[in-house]
């Protein structure tokens, strides 16, 4: 305790240190604490062994956390961590908090998103030129890795004590940079404050009926049973379903099915692709392509291979992940995953959740709430195509959206020249693909393939589309043009966001990189945005004394648990705050859903 303490006193005149936890396991919320390091300059880091496997003695975790917190807590000292979400949750569960904090991972990313990865081993050796202690060089690997606590003490503290202080070093490297290149503004208000929030949803968890989970999971398994024996009455014979093989040699080789061209009406016939191994392709296109065509097999190989994927990526997945401390689930977000700013979810993946379908929204309906609370989604419209309208300066797309027209249904009316009261689902739908394909910088091959056309008529859709929202054209070139000046473009917010390959001899390359400068400043700022309201959310709901509590991020949607007590006033301050996050020149509008489940919710 006295050289804690004397580390402690050290740590507490210092502007900036870097923090460090090792643990059990890589899942925060179910990780126990092994020890913690601490780096104070350069070259000056300890580490602190808690519950290591050793007979050697050991400070107990409760007296040196209680050293620690008025460290943890100084206002006067930064504390500095490399993807520090991960430690806040695990500290949270033993009911400590650090603040103020920074995050080098999110320095790095704002500096260099879409350039290079953001893991401290990358990062020092790009940055420092210095090559890390990996942790399979201490922990080892596939079944011979053990876990932290069962690493010896000597080398567990030169990797752990390491860790802090190349953590700190990299600090010193990206803040400067981060001045010198204008993003501290970004960093600021955008990244370093959604740290505790992200930490404190993904501690949250949500609440999930397994018993629902089970019973799903036993109905899909006798669906694709059923399926199982439809699709070997087709097949003349018993093979394994799931086997990309078998089914093509089945398919082409013992069915003798062809592969017609759409392109010319069907009357030529292609030969099946076979990957490097021999083997046909039966991928979804070649499936999707047989199944258009007539054939049954195919269709049906299809719908198993959907339920395959519900119960094994979501049901099985879900149930595997509920806590047996909190009978929660708690997904992970990894805050530098995407090159424009958007938070992806793993460990359970709650962000790709079917919707469209029958079957996805019974999984949706497993997401439920404690009891006196009602699960809240607040979704915003739209908000790409409203971004569209801002940034193009697109005055028709505007004023559709200034007037709450359906936006899709106005599309459809001036495209193809019908009354908005004439327009029916069809219509609506190849108008909303053509939206969204243009946000993307859809080719006219690729809308043709969307909407099953002819590549003349997508060709002629698109031109028609710009000739009546003119600027959009106009606006997508600027962006290949910036790119190609600067090497990225830029977010509302000012978040760069790396086109590599935009002056690439490759068209392929290039074309692609082409697409990312259209999409990545939309895309971009409407993460920004719902970062922006992430941030805000609990500064609000402490003003209002709410017991509710963010469960959820997904794209443009938020999910939230709330009091019934308090749905109204809650819920109304929640949309007000998310509708004027950012003032454009059209209106943000909040959908909001309320229900038992999350299905219900949506």
């Amino acid at each position: 305790m006295e050289a804690l303490n004397s580390w402690v006193t050290k740590a507490m005149t210092a502007s900036v240190i870097a923090i460090d936890c090792e643990t059990t396991s890589l899942n925060a919320v179910e990780a126990k604490l092994v020890g913690l390091s601490l780096a104070i300059d350069k070259d000056q880091a300890c580490y602190i062994p808690l519950t290591h496997q050793t007979e050697m003695p050991q400070l107990s975790t409760d007296q040196v956390l209680a050293a620690l917190q008025p460290l943890l807590n100084s206002k006067n000292v930064l504390k500095v961590g490399h993807n520090l979400k991960y430690d806040l949750v695990v500290l949270g569960s033993y009911g400590v908090a650090i603040s103020p904090l920074t995050d080098t991972m999110l320095m790095s990313y704002v500096l260099d998103a879409g350039k290079n990865g953001h893991s401290m081993d990358e990062l020092a050796e790009l940055h420092l030129g210095y090559k890390t202690i990996k942790f399979a060089d201490v922990a080892g690997t596939g079944k011979a890795m053990k876990t932290f606590d069962y690493v010896p003490l000597d080398q567990a503290t030169a990797y752990a004590a390491e860790d802090a202080d190349i953590t700190l070093q990299l600090y010193h490297v990206f803040y400067p940079r981060l001045i010198a290149e204008k993003m501290v503004h970004v960093f600021e208000r955008l990244e370093r404050p959604l740290v505790p929030v992200i930490a404190a949803v993904e501690q949250q968890g949500i609440r999930v009926d397994r018993l629902l989970l089970d019973r799903l999971g036993h109905e899909f398994s006798q669906q694709m049973a059923q399926l199982e024996k439809t699709i070997y009455k087709l097949a003349g014979r018993e093979f394994n379903v799931g086997s990309p093989k078998q089914l093509g040699e089945i398919l082409f080789d013992e069915m003798g099915i062809s592969m017609s061209n759409e392109a010319d009406g069907g009357q030529k016939v292609k030969t099946p692709k076979k990957t490097k191994t021999g083997a046909y392709v039966t991928d979804v296109d070649v499936l999707e392509s047989l199944a258009a065509q007539g054939h049954d097999l195919p269709a049906r190989v299809l719908e198993w291979r959907g339920l395959s994927k519900l119960k094994s990526t979501y049901v099985d997945n879900l149930i595997a992940a509920v806590s047996p401390k909190t009978s929660r689930v708690h997904t992970s977000y990894s805050l530098a995953g995407t090159s424009t700013g958007r938070l992806s979810s793993s460990d359970p993946n709650l962000q790709n959740i079917p919707i469209r379908t029958e079957n996805g929204r019974k999984i949706r309906q497993a997401f439920i709430t404690d009891p006196g609370s009602r699960l809240v989604s607040l979704d915003y419209s739209q908000i790409e195509l409203r971004l569209l309208a801002h940034m193009a300066d697109v005055p028709a797309l505007a004023e559709a959206f200034r007037k709450n027209m359906d936006i899709h249904t106005s599309t459809a009316s001036t495209m193809f020249g019908i009354p908005l009261e004439q327009i029916d689902g069809t219509l609506r739908r190849q108008a909303k693909a053509i939206n969204f394909g243009i946000i993307y910088g859809i080719s006219a091959f690729g809308l043709a393939n969307q909407l099953g056309i002819a590549q003349g008529d997508a060709a002629a859709y698109i031109k028609k589309y710009f000739e009546t929202y003119p600027g959009i054209q106009d606006y997508m070139e600027r962006c290949k043009e910036f790119a190609r000046r600067h090497g990225y473009v830029q977010t509302l917010w000012g978040r760069k966001c790396y086109t590599l390959g935009i002056r690439d001899t490759n068209p392929v390359s290039r074309q692609f990189a082409e697409r990312q400068a259209i999409n990545a400043p939309l895309q971009g700022s409407n993460a920004d945005i719902i970062k922006r309201a992430m941030v805000h959310i609990p500064v609000l709901l402490k003003s209002l004394n709410s017991k509710a509590h963010m469960l959820l991020q997904v794209h443009d949607e938020l999910i939230f648990e709330v009091p019934e007590a308090e749905i109204n006033t809650t819920v109304a301050a929640l949309k007000k705050l998310m509708e004027n996050i950012l003032i454009l020149k059209v209106p943000l509008v909040v959908g909001v859903g309320i229900g038992n489940n999350w299905d219900e919710a949506h």
